[in-house]
């Protein structure tokens, strides 16, 4: 009776909370990294950069200061918004699954800011925007924690941080010399990366 009361509720228990069958190895350990560090190095560059090409952005569809303040507030109310939501939704359906859809999201909003033709459309694809950013920060730190072992953590989630905050500190001075030279649409351009590397599947959830 109770074997079977055990293996009743062993089939309730979350996929998440599952110990992967083979652990992570050291390739799909730093596949992991630079996919994590290149996240979260274009996603807060993306607020901080856009900043820097307010006045451009403004210029060519004669948006007012007011409707120029939601170019950034819209970006940054969708991520915090979301934020929590999809960190449960990845902890349900898969982190790897979330992670991945979200650099999707963000990389073809990027993209599509490159195209914009009104303002309307601007502030609808920096919503959109947004919540693919939502969805990456809300799925990277828990799969980094996931695929290095306590003694590891600290060490590569400091890796993590500061790729974040160098995305802070250079978005200002790189979105000016891009907007300077190539015009603001460059600054979307750059921010489109590639979704084409595999999280290990053993990281998967």
């Amino acid at each position: 009776m109770g074997e079977g009361t055990a293996a009743a509720d062993s089939h309730h228990i979350p996929e998440i909370c599952h110990i992967p069958a083979s652990p992570v190895t050291g390739m799909e350990k730093r596949v992991i990294l630079l996919i994590a560090i290149l996240a979260g190095f274009l996603t807060p560059f993306d607020g901080s950069a856009v900043n820097i090409a307010l006045p451009s952005i403004g210029a060519e569809f004669h948006m007012d200061a007011i409707a120029l303040s939601w170019v950034a507030t819209a970006y940054l109310l969708s991520s915090a918004l979301f934020l929590v939501p999809f960190g449960k939704i990845a902890d349900i359906y898969g982190r790897k699954k979330i992670f991945l859809y979200g650099l999707a999201i963000f990389t073809a909003a990027s993209l599509i800011m490159t195209l914009v033709v009104s303002s309307q459309m601007l502030l609808t694809v920096r919503i959109i925007q947004g919540i693919g950013s939502s969805m990456i920060f809300g799925t990277a730190v828990a799969i980094l924690t996931s695929a290095y072992p306590p003694g590891e953590r600290g060490k590569f989630l400091g890796i993590y941080i500061t790729a974040v905050y160098f995305g802070l500190s250079l978005g200002p001075f790189l979105g000016g010399i891009l907007t300077e030279n190539f015009g603001w649409r460059s600054i979307f351009l750059l921010m489109s990366p590639s979704v084409s590397l595999p999280l290990p599947s053993s990281c998967g959830n």
